[in-house]
């Protein structure tokens, strides 16, 4: 796994990332505080990992305006602060899958988190457990329709079929999570995206 993560690093280093390889949960915690600056606008993307680094109390100790959905009480709130997130000054997310050769694969129900993290906030900082490194786009795309998505509707109940089967089945739910798919080959021109790599297994 070392020698997958470092290969990772320089891969996406070489497509134009900023990327960081950390030992542990708290030090990835460390890092994306030292980028946000006291009272900057800050969004957070569904995330299992972020929520993981319970970063809100130093943020909110900073004085950092937030906008995370996940803390709306009605659906109305929740689409503002989704809506706010992609002008925030910094946005905080993952990656469902990270690919060796310097990719970042990531797919989404709405496309929010998709949305801002390529065009809209000065500065995106991706926090990604070794478990989301995998071999290239092909197996980016199979981790998420049989890892991330499965759990991520079990976890939200949402009674898409991948919740009860554990793989996709290219569903017509209501509730679909699978609509949008993105791959982020280069660094966005406009955007300072930072990638932050976790020796740790972290999120989905």
């Amino acid at each position: 796994m070392e020698t997958r993560l470092e290969r990772t690093k320089q891969a996406l280093s070489k497509h134009g990332f900023d990327v960081r390889l950390v030992a542990s949960a708290a030090e990835a915690k460390q890092a994306v505080l030292a980028e946000i600056e006291a009272g900057q606008k800050v969004g957070i993307g569904g995330s299992r990992t972020i929520d993981t680094l319970d970063l809100v109390p130093e943020l909110e100790a900073k004085g950092c305006e937030l906008f995370w959905h996940w803390q709306a009480e009605t659906p109305a709130e929740a689409d503002r602060l989704k809506k706010a997130q992609l002008t925030a000054d910094v946005f905080l997310a993952s990656s469902n899958a990270v690919t060796e050769d310097g990719c970042l694969v990531n797919i989404d129900g709405t496309g929010n988190r998709v949305a801002a993290m390529t065009f809209g906030p000065g500065k995106v900082i991706l926090v990604c457990g070794q478990n989301k490194v995998v071999s290239d786009v092909a197996a980016g795309i199979e981790r998420i329709e049989t890892v991330a998505a499965p759990l991520n509707a079990r976890r939200l109940n949402t009674g898409t079929p991948c919740g009860i089967t554990g793989s996709c089945n290219d569903c017509d739910s209501p509730n679909r999570m699978c609509s949008v798919t993105s791959i982020i080959k280069r660094r966005p021109k406009l955007t300072d995206l930072k990638v932050i790599l976790v020796k740790e297994e972290l999120g989905y």
